[in-house]
């Protein structure tokens, strides 16, 4: 196989823009907002106490713990993500230093001077609960991941916490090993990246560790490894939901504060009053920056500020599973500690894309009820939202009320007030529901939009082509993102007649047809069926394309001109992606680099990650002025038909 190389064609090298690990700059400020665990309530208690004397426990009145990474031996930095290095404003170089190698491992802890035992800060393992497959957990945590420090880009200013998985064993490990495996630190580390180049809202992974000397028993032996990730804040609905269950009042009002003012910018960034609650909003950009006056709603429903803290969080969480399903993702186990404060998409296990189109298809096969499949997860989200209310319920149904000394102090003291205070709550959640439904149809609609080729949306459009097509698409068994790559190609000239769109409907089915069984007649259906679909789909394009006056009108087969056919097909591909990261390609990667030793499959599957929509790679310039070598006849392969027996694979939680 060629190598994944590159070359420069000109200008400066792209490897030294940006600057050095070690003058990145960097802050702690989350362990210095939040409370520590009281058994080491300073980094010097945490530091002085045998690595192997913090093991798991319950952990209580704290965010987290002060808890350094295990020191590995021979660590082998696979492979880093040249995207997620320039965001978080390194030089691309600063991956071949011996600095990153080791801080990669866990081996080097910035901020911190083990000669005096002291430091700016050190490393820490958050504390939170979680419901999993809508069951209370308990405590969970960080049971394998540990933050280094927080990292701003010196050039846009964007902030990032960074974090170590498969470091170690913390406070929160439970009975696991805080170790994880190669296989899915593999899958997690080339995931996280492809959600970010698909635009969807995302945790990063910066670099690939390999632990040579750890051997990890999962359902065998399995060779340790780290990922190096960064997000703009790893708090979850898991962090609430403890503080909730221990009826710790004090932290849930001041975690709640820190996200609004230091996770979010502030509480004027947050959403302002909806003009009738009765009618939410579908802008995704609500007014901001109100005061507390301004947000009375009606009955005395008094929108707080922490109630308009909640929204941002649903606003968010809408926007990101809108795009889940526009994009066919699947995370596989959103349960609330797997849920993001920010919207993002977090915690890796039996993800997967959709292959052939089932709603009912889930790609954890621990997941027996499908309580995550693929049509269940914008009812999930909303169920892990509601539970977050459940822990800041008290906080929004105490209206104007929640800055009074007394109710700081003690809460509701009595069952008369708590009467319209839970009243209250239940209203203001009632409402963001609504919410969370406006702003999820609208973000799926514009992105299904976009999708089919199309400039405007029309209300006719969900039925009359969504839901027909996704319904087409399960019906026929055919591949979602493979079903959108190749209509983006399709010319409406191509499609005039009933004929001509049955003959094009077959370049939307596999290879071996529509199934290895069906028969003549079955496939003649099916490109009725199809080509149908396609009549509806060339009449809509017609009517939002052929209106450009300025562009004219085409022959008579063909009523939208060259020009404005030409700009679809290119606003269709910029969002249709040619590759992602399916089950069985990741498989295969997994088996090259873990049994077979190869180690630029890694980085060549990362680059068309990065690139998504391309319609090829290898030998073409890059940013940068780089030249891009790769592997023309393995990218064929990995965006053509998915193997048959490889299609809806499903895996476990284990990692």
């Amino acid at each position: 196989m060629a190598a994944a190389t590159t070359t420069t064609t000109s200008g400066s090298s792209p490897l030294e823009k940006g600057t050095t690990l070690r003058d990145l700059p960097k802050s702690w400020h989350f362990t210095s907002s939040l409370p520590p665990d009281p058994l080491f309530p300073t980094p010097a208690d945490s530091h002085k106490t045998p690595r192997d004397e913090i093991g798991p426990r319950q952990v209580r009145n704290a965010l987290f713990s002060w808890v350094r990474p295990e020191t590995q031996k021979d660590p082998e930095l696979l492979a880093v993500s040249p995207t997620a290095l320039r965001d978080l404003g390194l030089a691309l170089s600063e991956a071949e230093t011996d600095d990153f190698k080791q801080m990669a491992a866990g081996n080097k802890i910035f901020g911190w001077d083990e000669e005096t035992l002291s430091g700016e800060g050190y490393p820490w393992a958050q504390c939170y609960g979680g419901f999993q497959f809508g069951d209370w957990a308990g405590q969970l945590g960080d049971g394998r991941a540990i933050s280094l420090f927080e990292a701003k880009n010196p050039q846009t200013g964007v902030q990032y916490e960074v974090q170590l998985k498969g470091a170690g064993l913390t406070p929160y490990s439970r009975f696991a090993d805080g170790k994880a495996v190669l296989r899915s630190s593999i899958r997690e580390f080339v995931v996280s990246e492809a959600l970010n180049a698909l635009r969807i809202p995302t945790t990063r992974a910066v670099a690939l560790t390999l632990l040579p000397h750890s051997r990890v028993r999962r359902e065998t032996m399995e060779p340790g490894a780290i990922v190096v990730r960064m997000a703009q804040s790893w708090l979850r609905f898991g962090n609430f939901d403890l503080l909730r269950a221990r009826g710790d009042r004090e932290n849930m009002r001041r975690l709640a504060t820190y996200i609004a003012e230091d996770v979010f910018g502030g509480w004027e960034k947050l959403p302002g009053r909806l003009d009738d609650p009765d009618k939410p909003t579908n802008s995704l950009e609500p007014k901001r920056g109100v005061s507390e006056k301004e947000i009375q709603g009606p009955e005395g429903t008094e929108e707080n500020r922490f109630t308009r803290l909640y929204r941002e969080i649903v606003r968010r969480n809408a926007a990101t599973v809108a795009k889940w399903q526009a994009y066919g993702f699947m995370n596989g186990v959103l349960n609330t500690d797997n849920t993001s404060i920010l919207g993002l998409s977090i915690d890796f296990g039996p993800f997967a894309f959709m292959d052939n189109f089932d709603p009912a298809y889930t790609p954890n096969h621990d997941d027996h009820f499908l309580r995550y499949s693929y049509r269940n997860q914008p009812t999930i989200i909303w169920w892990n939202l509601v539970r977050l209310a459940e822990a800041l319920g008290e906080l929004m149904g105490a209206g104007a009320s929640v800055d009074d000394p007394t109710f700081i102090t003690s809460g509701v003291v009595s069952e008369d007030a708590a009467i319209p205070l839970i009243a209250r709550a239940e209203t203001l959640i009632t409402q963001a529901g609504e919410e969370y439904k406006a702003v999820f149809l609208t973000e799926y609609k514009q992105l299904m939009t976009a999708r089919l080729g199309l400039r405007v949306f029309r209300e006719s459009d969900f039925d009359t082509l969504f839901s027909t097509l996704l319904d087409t698409l399960e019906a026929l068994s055919l591949d979602f993102n493979l079903f959108f790559r190749r209509i983006s190609a399709l010319r409406i000239a191509d499609i005039a007649t009933d004929e001509a769109r049955a003959a094009a409907a077959t370049r939307f089915f596999y290879k071996e047809g529509l199934t290895i069984t069906s028969t003549p007649a079955e496939e003649a259906a099916a490109r009725e069926r199809l080509g149908e679909w396609l009549a509806l789909w060339r009449a809509r394009v017609v009517a939002d394309w052929g209106t450009l006056t300025d562009w004219g009108t085409g022959p008579a087969s063909s009523p939208v001109s060259a020009a404005a056919e030409d700009a679809r097909i290119a606003a269709m591909k910029a969002v249709n992606p040619n590759f992602v990261p399916r089950g069985w390609i990741l498989d295969e990667v997994i088996r090259r680099v873990e049994k077979e030793g190869e180690r630029d499959v890694l980085k060549r599957v990362m680059h068309l990650a990065l690139h998504p929509f391309e319609d090829s790679w290898a030998g073409r310039e890059f940013e940068d002025g780089v030249v891009y070598e790769g592997d023309a006849e393995e990218e064929l392969r990995w965006t053509a038909d998915v193997p048959r027996t490889a299609r809806a694979m499903q895996c476990s939680c284990s990692s």
